[in-house]
């Protein structure tokens, strides 16, 4: 490993910049949204499909700043919560269609990749979920669970056949999410935001939103330079809303985790990968990876109330690449960050409307594109007066996550997963 890495991540070093103005005198407008992630851009787009584009867009850095443009690029059905936590919370029957809603969503992503031809780096090879420990039990209730409960084949893949794409002793088979597939997580936020400016929204990057006040019918948002006078604000903030709005900030946790991008493997690629699939595994502090198109390999996992250095980081996963394929000892790490995710205590997404009338989607943490861009689709469709999905997100709420003591449990439970982890293997 270097002793420098790049200071960018890879996806920043490999999308380019964007170069939206910032935002200057007093625009009005029907909607502004305050947010330039996936669920900013989502709600953006989905407004401006249903023909309403007069919407103003807000970043406090740059398109897809925050975990949208850092995250693993796994797009894919369901929630942090997990299908099962999900079924054991509402029941099998709303479970499946809230499931369904994921894998809606996933297939407009791709909808939206062609129609307005985003050059992401899509690999529509799948993703597979690979057994960690020896036991097929796992696999064969997961399979099950997912077939009878959620209506989804997940096809079973052998041991033979998994370490024929995947060259590890550390696996024991997997299931193949064949309609799943990766990409390139900011080049996705990118166009979306091109395609939102060709078609007349208003797109302000460093324009950090300083205040936010009620003023008769209408919202007054306000900036360093700037201000935006609108019926309808949208709160997408994620895990770097800060102190923006108290009452959201307050049922959010801020949690880390971590990606590293290799050097190009050339030849050694397919001594570990024969496959164009990403990879995550069964324990609860799984590793996430997938082959990129440069011969690289993007390795993430861990989870942490703190961000790390690059040089940490890169330490860090690249024993844990190790630890599955140790025969790309040697391999330098070009590229190493952290992000900050948001996570309700219910680890579900939050969508909903506060009582003073502001619009808020955000808790998508650890799973949050297919579900980002279903926030866009159910917000946009609320605000446009169908609020029927939407409602059926109400009973999670906003709980308080805890603040301080919040993040310190955060941690433990972590803690204790992984080691529940290592001692079950």
């Amino acid at each position: 490993m270097p002793e420098l890495l790049s200071p960018e991540s890879y996806y920043r070093a490999t999308a380019g910049a964007t170069d939206y103005p910032r935002l200057s005198g007093i625009q009005e407008a029907e909607v502004c949204i305050i947010g330039g992630g996936f669920a900013g851009l989502a709600t953006a787009c989905a407004l401006m499909e249903r023909g309403r584009n007069d919407v103003v867009l807000l970043e406090s850095q740059h398109v897809g700043f925050g975990a949208s443009g850092r995250n693993g690029g796994f797009v894919f059905g369901g929630f942090s919560l997990g299908e099962r936590g999900l079924v054991d919370t509402v029941g099998v029957e709303e479970g499946r269609k809230l499931y369904r809603l994921t894998l809606d969503a996933v297939e407009q992503i791709r909808r939206r990749i062609e129609r307005y031809g985003i050059d992401c780096d899509a690999s529509h090879a799948g993703i597979y979920l690979a057994n960690w420990f020896d036991d097929d039990s796992i696999l064969d209730a997961q399979q099950r669970f997912m077939a009878d409960s959620l209506g989804v084949d997940w096809k079973r893949v052998s041991r033979d056949e998994l370490v024929d794409k995947l060259d590890s002793r550390r696996y024991f088979g997997g299931l193949f999410e064949e309609n799943a597939f990766h990409f390139h997580p900011l080049k996705y936020a990118q166009g979306l935001a091109r395609a939102l400016d060709a078609g007349g929204v208003r797109v302000h990057e460093n324009s950090r939103v300083a205040g936010i006040a009620r003023e008769g019918a209408h919202w007054r948002v306000k900036t360093a330079q700037g201000e935006v006078r609108a019926k309808e604000v949208v709160i997408c903030c994620g895990g770097y809303i800060e102190k923006l709005y108290p009452r959201l900030a307050g049922a959010i946790l801020p949690i880390a985790t971590y990606v590293m991008v290799t050097e190009p493997l050339g030849e050694r690629l397919p001594t570990a990968m024969r496959t164009g699939a990403a990879v995550y595994d069964t324990r609860f502090a799984f590793d996430y990876y997938r082959p990129l198109a440069d011969s690289r390999i993007l390795w993430g996992g861990r989870i942490s109330v703190r961000d790390r250095s690059p040089a940490d980081v890169a330490r860090l996963l690249f024993g844990d690449m190790m630890k599955v394929y140790p025969q790309l000892a040697g391999t330098r790490v070009d590229y190493a960050w952290s992000g900050m995710m948001s996570y309700g205590r219910h680890k579900m997404p939050q969508l909903g409307r506060l009582p003073e009338g502001l619009w808020y989607g955000m808790g998508f943490g650890g799973h949050g594109v297919g579900p980002t861009t279903l926030a866009g689709d159910v917000l946009a469709a609320a605000i446009c007066g169908d609020g029927v999905t939407l409602d059926r997100f109400a009973p999670w709420g906003l709980p308080s996550t805890g603040g301080p003591a919040g993040l310190v449990a955060a941690q433990l439970t972590y803690w204790y997963y992984e080691l529940r982890d290592w001692l079950r293997q």
